[in-house]
């Protein structure tokens, strides 16, 4: 009865909605699905043990439709021997082998209509069985999907986190000074170097007017007299 029950819920169930509800879903399609399976095994077992079992009762059947007729005919022969006595064991003979080929069909009959039953439960299960697979297959498609957004998402948040973003302006400060600081190296180095020639020009101009100096006092200085 439990077996039975479950495979109505499954065939009768909401994937959906149970997918919606469940925790952990990629592992609830499998359980369903291994059950499923499980199932479908049982249910074609059983199909073949009465497809088997319907094969013995038609065999019987026939043995005891050959039975009857030959009870019949000892009946008939009985009767034409004048025994009836032997003529009445014939007729019973007869109809015992008749209750029990009838008994045998009914239950062939039976068998049959559980034959029909059990083969509609497996097409039922094996389209389900389809789906559900479907499903999982759309199901681990999703997961995948939504792990590959989630490290992504991760990704993002740690390259615009504030501790980054933080990192990221020091540098950058860093690199600015570091820029500052070589401009005003070589502005200083240019400035020392245009120095050097202004001292050397102003030096030179100094010697020059020392020089005119020193010319000028030579020509105005009086001739030395004679002895």
């Amino acid at each position: 009865m439990g077996n039975a029950r479950r495979f109505k819920d499954i065939v009768n169930s909401n994937f959906n909605a149970m997918l919606d509800k469940a925790e952990d879903p990629q592992k609830m399609v499998n359980l369903m699905m291994r059950e499923m399976e499980d199932n479908l095994v049982a249910l074609k077992r059983s199909c073949s043990d009465k497809v088997a079992e319907r094969v013995m009762l038609t065999r019987e059947v026939e043995v005891l439709t050959e039975k009857i007729a030959q009870w019949q005919e000892r009946a008939e022969m009985a009767v034409a021997k004048g025994k009836d006595e032997l003529a009445k064991e014939a007729i019973q003979a007869r109809q015992r082998c008749e209750s029990d080929r009838d008994y045998r069909r009914k239950d062939m009959e039976h068998i049959g209509r559980i034959l029909e039953e059990t083969k509609g439960q497996i097409s039922q299960v094996e389209a389900k069985l389809d789906e559900v697979q479907q499903k999982y297959r759309l199901l681990i498609q999703r997961g995948v999907h939504a792990a590959e957004k989630k490290r992504v998402g991760q990704v993002m948040d740690r390259a615009s986190g504030s501790d980054v973003l933080t990192r990221f302006d020091q540098l950058e400060n860093r690199i600015e000074r570091m820029e500052a600081e070589a401009e005003i190296t070589g502005k200083a180095r240019v400035g020392s170097f245009d120095r050097e020639f202004v001292d050397l020009e102003q030096e030179a101009r100094v010697e020059a007017e020392l020089a005119a100096l020193k010319k000028g006092a030579k020509q105005a200085a009086p001739p030395a007299k004679e002895a």
